[in-house]
């Protein structure tokens, strides 16, 4: 039987093909009749399938991280294909292929591996070069490092992930060192590379994506530190300042407690590493999002809980909403502010720009009642 890859589905098409069960909720309507909620995966993305008739029974035929053999009709519901499940039989590890089922990375590890060597190459200060070199000496840590997802969910989820998104945030760390020169370089170069290095031993990825034990009792920040210092320790005449600067960086690079950071950022080097490890992951968590909502004529996604919104997949032009050929007039503004000050410790905001600006929108008369 040929597989049929998530990505393949239209909508109407009856579907008979493997998938890894990824989860599974067996739930209860408001008419009293129990229905199945299925997470189905392979490499292309994910497929969630319901199941309305004899729910119980199914649910008794696999468990989560399963692969199984199922029978439906895909259905397009609010932007998302679903798949209506028929049938559902359980299959072993030996029917099936592990390559079409865990989504992977679309640089191959070699030439993932090949730019971290080069980034490695190009760090000028010895004891930073050395660190780095002796977790590409550990070859049970380059496999690890280079097959892990960044994430169980928010971004990066899929083989590889982990080492795509450090060598992405090391890219935008040379970049915005290129534009501030007095940066320590090297410090926020290895910082990138080895801020999320705790997801080795956080997240489990060997049939589908979850955490371990230890990523629930202490996560991969504090994993992470743990394996830096004793890194560190190994390769000796590390100088302890550096050291202090970048276990500083690997325990605040989430930003704020609420965000399960331990410290927050203290340093400029910090804080760079802090905004560029969110812009990247946010980037790749949006254009994830997109594409798997390629399907449907609308223009808009589906609905992104974590974000609180839809995103715009341009597909239709914009709508013309003037309503009329002629363009309404636009209020004029006047700036009087004096010149800003660039000679301030953090540059000029937004308020003292504005500070001095009179915006004639509306009238004395309206202005002298909306004060009263």
């Amino acid at each position: 039987m040929q597989k049929i890859y998530v990505d393949q589905i239209n909508d109407r098409d009856l579907v008979e093909s493997v998938f890894l069960l990824r989860e599974k909720t067996l739930a209860v309507a408001k008419n009293g009749k129990p229905y199945l909620v299925l997470k189905l995966m392979d490499k292309t993305g994910e497929l969630e399938g319901r199941v309305w008739d004899n729910a119980d029974h199914m649910s008794a035929v696999a468990d989560r991280n399963d692969f199984v053999l199922v029978r439906g009709r895909a259905s397009l519901y609010l932007g998302k294909m679903q798949l209506v499940v028929q049938e559902m039989a359980r299959r072993s590890e030996d029917e099936v292929s592990l390559a079409d089922f865990m989504p992977v990375s679309r640089y191959p590890t070699t030439e993932l591996i090949a730019r971290l060597r080069s980034k490695v190459e190009s760090l000028t200060s010895t004891h930073f070069r050395r660190l780095m070199e002796a977790f590409l000496a550990d070859a049970d840590f380059l496999r690890r490092y280079s097959t892990a997802p960044a994430a169980k969910s928010m971004h990066h989820v899929f083989l590889g992930g982990l080492l795509e998104h450090s060598l992405a945030v090391a890219d935008l760390a040379e970049d915005v060192c290129r534009r501030y020169p007095d940066l320590q370089k090297d410090l926020l170069i290895v910082g990138a590379l080895l801020h999320d290095v705790g997801k080795i031993a956080e997240l489990e990825y060997s049939r589908s994506f979850d955490y371990t034990d230890a990523g629930k009792l202490i996560g991969h920040i504090v994993l992470g530190a743990q394996m830096v210092e004793t890194k560190i320790r190994e390769v000796g005449n590390f100088p302890p300042q550096d050291a202090l600067l970048l276990g500083h960086l690997l325990l605040s690079h989430h930003g704020q407690y609420e965000y399960g950071s331990p410290k927050r950022p203290k340093t400029v080097e910090a804080v760079i590493l802090n905004f560029l490890d969110d812009l990247d992951s946010k980037i790749n968590g949006v254009q994830s999002h997109i594409d798997r909502n390629t399907a449907g004529e609308s223009a808009w996604t589906s609905y992104h809980r974590l974000y609180d919104r839809y995103f715009f997949k341009g597909e239709t032009a914009v709508e013309d909403v003037s309503g009329s050929d002629q363009v309404a007039p636009v209020a004029q503004v006047t700036l009087t502010a004096t010149q800003p000050r660039r000679d301030t410790p953090l540059g000029v905001s937004l308020g003292d720009r504005l500070k001095d600006a009179n915006f004639n929108l509306v009238s004395e008369t309206s202005g002298d009642k909306r004060q009263k």
